[in-house]
């Protein structure tokens, strides 16, 4: 009977389907924005020090927010259509289900950004190994290469096209009430971290910390998700990322917008975001000392003519 009736959803005035999904545009822009203000001059490049824990969720959220909200929004319309077409029979529909179905959305893209953290701490363990002058940028390279080929997969398929078909999805997964909402809310996230998970790999080997890697992979999220011609999309996905995952591998100089752990764009990074735990960086977030590990000492040299030591006072003068 739920699921006969679910079928029989009619569709949301145009009004409310286009304030929905304007109000997640601007969701977006507004995270965008807040990401600017955070990440702005921090990008070290790949193996940029991710903070502490605390710092990096609240960022993390934000750029999920800012990243997948467009990609999302068929979802969100389909379940707020759904929900209309329940209260017009007269069902119990709960205030707030549909914003409660994002937060379960953003809760499963938290738990696959600690799990992304922890996985990047454990590579702080072996710093010299994956340090950029060593296998650091096969290492960059290799998760490209992982996720495009990622992109050929049945499991890629099989998740794409649940976050490709809304109805189907939620006519599989309905629960009712608040809770049922939530709870949704964190599968379609699962299904989308399915989907995704590679490609957010590769922005952390390009620079989790560049808008511009951002944009790229939110836009491939987009193409992928939205526009009709999957299979072509899905592919040349695979090949851009190919690309990208031999270029960083042998000649990391040549691709446009990569910043250099060796370079003075990455030691200007790395000082504006503080060289030592006690310091505060020039951003205003302080306690989260970033943690120089990864990089090779050479970097700092190389990037401002002066010693590391010179980099932590002038970082405390400017705060």
């Amino acid at each position: 009977m739920e699921s006969a009736a679910l079928r029989r959803a009619p569709p949301l005035p145009g009004v409310i389907q286009l304030g929905l999904i304007g109000l997640l545009v601007v969701l977006a822009a507004i995270a965008w924005a807040v990401t600017n203000q955070q990440m702005g001059g921090m990008d070290a490049g790949p193996g940029t020090d991710l903070g502490t824990v605390g710092f990096f969720v609240g960022v993390w959220v934000v750029m999920m927010a800012a990243m997948m909200f467009p990609s999302i929004a068929p979802m969100v319309v389909m379940y707020a259509r759904l929900q209309t077409g329940k209260r017009e029979r007269g069902d119990d529909t709960p205030t707030g289900a549909t914003v409660l179905f994002v937060v379960g959305y953003l809760v499963s893209w938290t738990a696959a950004g600690l799990a992304g953290y922890g996985i990047v701490e454990l590579g702080s363990i072996a710093p010299h190994a994956l340090s950029w002058g060593r296998g650091g940028p096969y290492l960059a390279g290799g998760v490209l290469v992982a996720a495009a080929l990622y992109q050929l997969t049945p499991l890629k398929d099989a998740c794409l096209r649940k976050c490709r078909s809304p109805f189907m999805f939620l006519l599989g997964a309905w629960r009712p009430g608040r809770l049922g909402a939530l709870r949704m809310g964190v599968e379609h996230g699962g299904w989308c971290v399915g989907c995704c998970w590679a490609l957010m790999a590769a922005l952390f080997a390009l620079g989790v910390m560049n808008l511009g890697w951002m944009a790229l992979i939110a836009a491939l999220i987009a193409i992928e998700k939205l526009l009709p011609w999957e299979p072509i999309a899905n592919r040349g996905i695979a090949v851009l990322l190919l690309s990208l995952g031999l270029a960083v591998a042998l000649t990391p100089s040549s691709v446009p917008g990569l910043a250099l752990p060796d370079s003075p764009q990455a030691a200007s990074a790395m000082k504006a975001m503080g060289m030592d735990g006690g310091s505060i960086d020039q951003h205003g977030q302080g306690g989260h000392g970033m943690k120089n590990d990864s990089m090779n000492s050479n970097a700092v040299k190389g990037g401002s003519g002066r010693d590391s030591g010179s980099m932590k006072g002038d970082s405390m003068k400017g705060s």
